[in-house]
């Protein structure tokens, strides 16, 4: 998100300050003789010194904020389930919200923990809508008169095609930041992240408009309410979306813009006794009946592909009811709405795993792409915030739903065949096919490491000694390995040169689960855990070499004991003749897996 920065609130606000000054203080000013104007220096030292001073108690204030030593916060506000202090006395001065809401304490909208009145986000601003850091560069702004930059963990997407101008991360925070701004009545950051949100709405996805209409309507923005609903309007957003995601007057007010901007001859084209029985299908959905659901079907003669119901479940109804839909075989996986989203798009969107998952193993297509050309992975990556990927989860702890979704979405392009020979044209497709080649270069790599006679020999088996090593595109493209590129391949022959790596490394690789299930299992947590930088043990501080060190060893033994479980059970048995080392050699300096 940009920097949203508004020069003159530091002085307005510290202006406030100063002009609640003692009545003594104004009444000395009122009785002081005129005195003649000072000289253009005097004026311009004494603004330098004004603003010196305006700056220094802003940042004297900010640092009450900031500071952990010395906690001298009167009231905590409970956001996100962990506490944020604040100074009320602060607040007051700023907010009529907050004067009002401190004026009736002891009301019930208070608690009292260890002395200090406690407050609630959830109830403060409907549905809990501001997040911890947003609400943290609301407070700055308040104590400082600053407003800060987005902090970029909760700003950006994990996309690495997007330019976070208008991803949803993006616009998320400052709808955040516009419903503290609205509810707790700050009039000059409303303004000012009015003119930010106007910038989103027609550079963002229609869907993610849908946010900034939502602050709107509750925050009364005519102007920006006006925006959104118009280009809503012009979208080809879906009957169905706009009642279930729409306060209902702005719903009708996109439909009535819609109206009036269709052609007349065009009005009357729908039957609507189909369309009823396809709404009849949707309610039945809504009340998770599946069997009602069978029965309108062979009484309407409408299909579940007629009424896109899969996509509608995928969007709107429970897992449960996304599998027995699937169960009953008649509806088409892959089938493109209007909108050209396949159930799979759809269930992206709404990041719920166990959806996916069902699509999944009723053979959806990963690969499958929107008209824009983002397949699922993209869209659930543009609405993932860096902060919600990318930050590791504690013991016991619950794992982000999006990164769930990623995860399932990615491994699945990457243990799954591709289908067709010279399907991977696209660039999109074809990075995807990248990104499967480079997964098996390093987990063949790793097995060959750990257990170099087995891998040699699955290998063999497999036919992957006779294709030709995949290391990357930076290889391929870089200046030093040019003359081994060939200019006269072509996309077909070379995605063919590609597909037959990947079906010899995949073979590899399923010999070694069905030979090695223990050894194999090591290898799926050794790369999940984004382990094989344990391999350039002499990269980093010292303290991080001994951490890798001591890591090592740990893998080595684990290696050990799943190879020992293994050739217990004579799992390998005629697979190889002798077994090979079964923990990594030395101290793995000279190993070069594949790279991204």
């Amino acid at each position: 998100m940009a920097n949203l920065t508004e020069p003159s609130s530091s002085t307005s606000f510290a202006s406030s300050y100063l002009s609640n000054g003692s009545s003594v203080y104004h009444a000395s000013i009122a009785a002081a003789a005129p005195s003649p104007p000072a000289p253009p220096a005097a004026q311009e030292r004494g603004t330098n010194l004004e603003v010196l001073s305006l700056s220094k108690l802003s940042s004297n204030l900010e640092r009450l904020l900031l500071d952990t030593e010395f906690d001298c916060t009167d009231a905590e506000i409970m956001v996100e389930g962990s506490p944020v202090g604040i100074h009320r006395c602060i607040l007051a001065a700023r907010s009529r919200f907050f004067r009002d809401l401190f004026a009736q304490e002891g009301g019930g909208r208070g608690g009292r923990q260890e002395g200090k009145p406690r407050y609630d986000m959830e109830k403060l601003v409907p549905g809990g809508r501001v997040g911890r850091e947003a609400f943290m560069v609301f407070l700055s702004y308040l104590y400082t008169g600053k407003l800060k930059p987005a902090p970029q963990d909760v700003s950006i997407c994990v996309d690495r095609f997007c330019v976070h101008d208008a991803c949803r991360p993006a616009i998320g925070f400052a709808v955040e930041l516009m419903y503290a701004s609205s509810v707790f009545q700050i009039a000059e950051l409303v303004s000012l992240l009015q003119r930010r949100l106007l910038n989103f709405v027609e550079k963002a996805m229609v869907e993610d408009v849908i946010p900034i209409l939502q602050v709107a309507s509750h925050s009364n923005l005519n102007q920006l309410l006006s925006n959104c609903v118009q280009r809503v309007a012009r979208s080809d957003l879906d009957d169905i979306a706009l009642e279930k995601e729409l306060p209902q007057d702005v719903a009708d007010e996109v439909r009535t813009l819609r109206r009036k901007s269709q052609p007349k001859e065009s009005n009357g084209t729908v039957d609507p006794m189909h369309d009823k029985r396809i709404k009849r299908i949707h309610r039945a959905l809504d009340i998770d009946d599946v069997e009602l659901v069978k029965l309108l079907l062979s009484e309407s003669g409408v299909t579940l592909d007629d009424a896109y119901a899969l996509h509608y479940a995928a969007a709107y109804c429970d897992s449960k009811v996304v599998s027995e839909l699937l169960d009953l075989g008649s509806a088409n996986v892959n089938l493109k709405n209007d909108r050209g989203y396949t159930p799979l798009h759809v269930a992206a969107m709404r990041r719920e795993p166990a959806v996916i998952v069902s699509l999944l193993t009723k053979s959806a297509s990963v690969l499958e792409t929107t008209a824009d050309g983002h397949n699922a992975v993209r869209i659930c990556r543009r609405l993932t915030r860096a902060k919600d990927y990318l930050t590791r989860t504690e013991q016991c702890q619950e794992t982000n739903k999006n990164k769930v979704c990623i995860d399932i979405l990615e491994r699945e392009i990457r243990t799954n065949q591709m289908i067709g020979e010279d399907s991977v044209t696209s660039p999109l497709l074809a990075d995807d096919l990248h990104m499967k080649l480079l997964y098996l270069e390093n987990r063949v790599a790793f097995a060959r490491l750990f257990f170099p006679a087995e891998a040699k020999v699955a290998m063999e088996i497999a036919h992957a000694d006779t294709t030709s090593e995949f290391t990357g595109l930076s290889s391929s493209k870089s200046a030093s390995n040019l003359r081994d590129v060939d200019l006269n391949e072509t996309p077909v022959v070379q995605n063919k040169r590609l597909r037959s790596r990947v079906d010899a490394l995949s073979k590899t690789v399923e010999l070694g689960r069905r030979y090695f299930p223990h050894c194999s299992q090591v290898l799926d947590k050794f790369l999940e855990d984004d382990l094989p930088d344990l391999f350039y043990l002499q990269k980093g501080t010292p303290d991080e070499q001994k951490i890798k060190k001591v890591r090592f060893c740990e893998l080595k033994e684990d290696v050990r004991k799943a190879f020992s479980k293994d050739k217990a059970g004579n799992l390998f048995s005629g697979l190889s003749p002798s077994s090979s080392s079964s923990s990594p050699k030395g101290d793995a300096k000279h190993h070069k897996p594949v790279r991204n």
